[in-house]
């Protein structure tokens, strides 16, 4: 269903499947957590857990997950840095009839990055 990936001490979960982007999205995040998707292509949705009384992960964190759904994506090849759209799980949603894997922002930041791959620290 997803994998997950360590930095700095937090977990980062990535969806591998539109089926598991969706449960790892809307039922397994938390709404504190940060959610992560390249923007403008199919890609895995990525997850940054965050604790209750977690303030703010570091900038690298928050780089490195968004690096990771650049990865896990059709922007995978780009020579640049690619444009992923990012934001609290609470602001993520589906519609009625939406299809698998596809959700609604209702608010979101943009961070480009270089697509980065990572070394699982295990699987789900």
């Amino acid at each position: 269903m997803a994998t997950r990936h360590d930095a700095d001490g937090y977990e980062i979960w990535v969806g591998r499947s539109a089926r598991a982007n969706d449960t790892l999205s809307l039922k397994l995040a938390q709404p504190r957590d940060l959610w992560f998707h390249v923007a403008g292509s199919p890609g895995s949705h990525v997850i940054l857990r965050r604790d209750s009384g977690d303030g703010p992960p570091p900038r690298a964190v928050v780089e490195r997950a968004a690096a990771l759904a650049a990865w896990h994506s059709k922007a995978r090849e780009a020579r640049g840095k690619v444009p992923v759209h990012w934001c609290e799980a609470a602001d993520v949603s589906k519609g009625r009839g939406t299809p698998a894997g596809q959700v609604r922002l209702r608010r979101y930041e943009v961070l480009r990055v270089y697509p980065r791959a990572g070394a699982p620290s295990e699987t789900d």
